[in-house]
């Protein structure tokens, strides 16, 4: 029989998250590996989804999105960003942020572009480069700070390239964006015309009083930003996968294109639900930041008593470590050792890398866990 598979995913492997979180079942491990909460988000966003479907919430959403799901969304942005956005022409309702990587990417990229991503990437944008056609270009954030050098970002814009692709916060190394770099960026954008995809998932997961910047806040970056985000990380209740994405008119109709024959239209009664959680944002994110920065603290800290060295995250929950040198080997075999020896699973972050090699000395933990796992994980990690 012959291979029925088209040519353009022969370059896809299986994601590394569902290979590790395989493992951690196999071996009975701990996971500090998946990069979701392992416990419920707030119970009164459910009872608003459930009052939601009692009353009838049960059809499909408009195509762009439930009306107040999406005034919510814009409100949020003129509250906190001081940024408005048009509920009709500027918003656009996903199955989670994926889903609205996904339909902006094919929206925009196709064979013969160039699209710059900043290594470690989150593994999905490649992904979705793949799909489209377009031809990703590599920056390597380098360690310990996870910096990028300006004059090689610039080198690689070519007469091809035609997007940016940004993550802030950054998932897998923590870094929150200063001012600083986000102007640098945004002056090769507007020098070299070039589009802005702005994936701020982890926006309002940020510590020690860093503040995020969304990209499109930066003067004249509006016109030229797509921004992502997601529910499921601002309220924890990932499976429900629920994100956005905001852009000008023009851009959002692009994006939309694509939308309306991938998923269409996400669950009602959960679009209802969020329209009510972020009307609450001002009351929860003090606690949600509480949560999450005591989990970090905690993780961290307790790392500094194994051999792994821990690079302190400003954002998202994810922490980078160093492996132990006298170890000599590299992240994937460690990462499997860890799993099948000690019990507990994390992530080989050199998958997130197509150029350099730094992702082979380090490891991805995840503190968005229960006390009692972290506190088994780090148990574990300390008879490596």
């Amino acid at each position: 029989m012959k291979n029925f598979e088209a040519n353009r995913i022969l370059k896809m492997k299986t994601s590394i998250f569902a290979t590790m979180s395989q493992l951690a079942i196999k071996h009975k491990a701990v996971n500090l590996g998946q990069g979701f909460p392992d416990f419920d988000g707030p119970a009164w966003i459910m009872e608003e989804a459930y009052k939601a479907m009692k009353n009838g919430k049960n059809q499909y959403a408009p195509m762009n999105g439930t009306l107040t799901f999406r005034k919510a969304i814009s409100n949020v942005y003129k509250n906190y960003y001081s940024l408005d956005f048009n509920t009709d022409t500027e918003i656009t309702v996903t199955a989670g942020a994926t889903e609205a990587l996904y339909s902006t990417f094919n929206a925009f990229f196709e064979e013969g572009d160039e699209v710059i991503l900043f290594e470690p990437y989150y593994d999905g944008y490649y992904a979705d480069l793949l799909l489209s056609g377009a031809t990703p270009k590599f920056i390597t954030l380098h360690k310990p700070d996870f910096l990028f050098d300006f004059f090689e970002l610039e080198a690689h814009i070519t007469q091809k390239t035609k997007a940016i692709v940004l993550n802030n916060p950054h998932n897998p190394t923590g870094k929150v964006w200063t001012l600083e770099e986000l102007n640098l960026i945004a002056k090769l954008a507007k020098r070299y015309d070039l589009l802005v995809i702005s994936d701020e998932v982890y926006e309002f997961l940020t510590f020690d009083n860093v503040q995020h910047i969304p990209f499109a806040t930066l003067p004249e970056m509006k016109e030229r930003t797509v921004t992502i985000s997601s529910m499921g990380k601002t309220f924890g209740m990932t499976g429900w996968k629920i994100g956005y994405a905001v852009a000008p008119p023009n851009l959002t109709a692009a994006i939309q294109k694509i939308h309306q024959w991938t998923a269409f239209a996400v669950n009602t009664p959960g679009q209802h639900s969020m329209a009510y959680a972020l009307s609450q944002l001002e009351n929860y994110l003090p606690e949600f930041r509480k949560l999450y920065q005591n989990k970090r603290d905690f993780l961290f800290n307790e790392l500094k008593t194994t051999k792994f060295k821990p690079h302190l995250p400003k954002g998202s929950y994810f922490i980078m470590v160093d492996i132990p040198a006298e170890k000599q080997i590299d992240d994937i075999k460690c990462a499997m050792e860890l799993v099948e020896k000690n019990g507990v699973a994390t992530i080989p972050p050199s998958v997130f890398y197509s150029k350099s090699d730094e992702g082979k000395t380090m490891l991805r933990l995840c503190f968005a866990k229960k006390d009692e796992v972290l506190l088994a994980g780090i148990e574990r990690l300390k008879e490596y």
